[in-house]
């Protein structure tokens, strides 16, 4: 009984929430507050958050914008006009593709949370959706979410991490009405062709089923390589939307803003769902943004110096112990096999208990993603370089 007297009763909650598997950075941040909290300096390649400042003059135009009374009121569901033909211009220039701005391009806060809200727009209780294994893991929760069923896409190292459509048979094929990609990926860094997308739009096609393609890390890119868009795809606009975020390329992962890209029909069914469960992205932000995608764009080729500096850095350094990582073409990823010995989870407890240095087990991404780990680029030099020391002087 309660102080009141009241019978005491648990919180029942529903089904779908009860049996999501816990989000793997939420263990991450708990695992390292109860190390500082016995006084252990971590030194955290885990979770990928730009350390690198949001560019001056982006600040710049929202502390402009913010100080505006009329920004202040409820924004536009779809998005400010202004913000979705800046969008529309970018991917024009950058992909070479045309968009409407009045019916396909929608500004979301956060390419996660789009997303997230996709599979409420497409699919029933009981359809599948394909989600890449290992990958990022709001595609199978947010498939979960809405009563759909995920259906893993193995990606395997023997396969450059690509999934082998033609495995999939055609009952699933029949069932599916989403399909997830995401290249450049995570947590693997692998990069794909337009050969890949021009696949995945035939089995759309056929199947009528809509190919959700994550770009969040499009401009993240080393060595010359320069990652294409799904809707490079002729005809890919019909079935295909695009989920891309200024997050990673202008390091404004706490403002929430990204935006999603496709043809009317996927677009439209998004924006549905969004008018009913959010009220859109703050106005300043969108000129921000605006600011971002039409202002000088060397920020993001020093950004991807700084990353590939580091890339090289830890390379070395973890080659030098040993163990064996792939270079990788894009991302702010690096994606190791663990020793001979180890699962991914007792080898990033050996680097933690070790080192004091905490990576992302693969198989926090699912199953296939068992005997990797994931480092990140985004800690700041002089913390990267005291990792890498530690881990030399751990291991060597």
């Amino acid at each position: 009984m309660s102080r009141l007297g009241y019978k005491e009763v648990a919180l029942k909650v529903s089904k779908r929430v009860s049996e999501l598997p816990p989000y793997p950075f939420a263990e991450i941040d708990r695992r390292i507050e109860e190390m500082v909290k016995n006084g252990v300096d971590v030194v955290d390649f885990g979770i990928g958050d730009p350390d690198l400042p949001t560019p001056a003059h982006i600040v710049e135009r929202l502390c402009l914008e913010a100080r505006r009374p009329e920004n202040h009121r409820y924004p536009s569901y779809q998005g400010m006009r202004r913000f979705r033909e800046a969008v529309a211009n970018w991917f024009a220039s950058r992909f070479g593709v045309s968009l409407d701005p009045g019916k396909e391009i929608l500004a979301l806060i956060g390419s996660k949370e789009g997303i997230a809200h996709l599979p409420l727009a497409c699919l029933d209780p009981g359809d599948l959706a394909l989600v890449p294994d290992p990958g990022y893991p709001v595609y199978r929760t947010a498939t979960l979410l809405c009563g759909g069923t995920p259906v893993e896409l193995p990606l395997k190292e023997e396969n450059g991490f690509l999934p082998d459509l033609k495995a999939v048979d055609r009952r699933t094929w029949e069932r599916t009405r989403v399909m997830f990609l995401n290249y450049p990926h995570n947590p693997t860094a692998a990069t794909a062709d337009l050969g890949l997308f021009e696949r995945a739009i035939f089995y759309a096609r056929r199947y009528d089923i809509v190919v959700a393609h994550d770009n969040a890390y499009s401009e993240i890119t080393y060595d010359g390589y320069r990652a294409p868009s799904l809707l490079q795809v002729p005809g890919a606009k019909e079935l295909g939307v695009e989920f891309h975020s200024l997050s990673k390329t202008y390091n404004m992962t706490g403002w929430r803003i990204g935006f999603a890209v496709g043809g009317e029909r996927v677009i439209s069914a998004l924006g549905k769902v969004k008018t009913n469960v959010d009220s859109g992205v703050f106005n300043a932000i969108q000129l921000a943004g605006v600011a971002a995608l039409e202002g000088p764009q060397d920020c993001v080729r020093e950004n991807c110096e700084v990353y590939r500096r580091r890339r090289d850095l830890l390379l070395r350094t973890l080659r030098s112990l040993g163990w064996r990582a792939e270079t990788p073409r894009a991302s702010l990823y690096v994606w190791m096999k663990v020793p001979e010995g180890h699962t991914s989870e007792s080898f990033t407890r050996e680097l933690l208990e070790r080192a004091a240095v905490v990576v992302v087990p693969g198989s926090a991404y699912g199953k296939h993603g068992e005997g990797y780990v994931r480092f990140s680029l985004t800690v700041p030099d002089e913390r990267f370089n005291d990792g890498l020391e530690r881990l030399r002087t751990a291991f060597s």
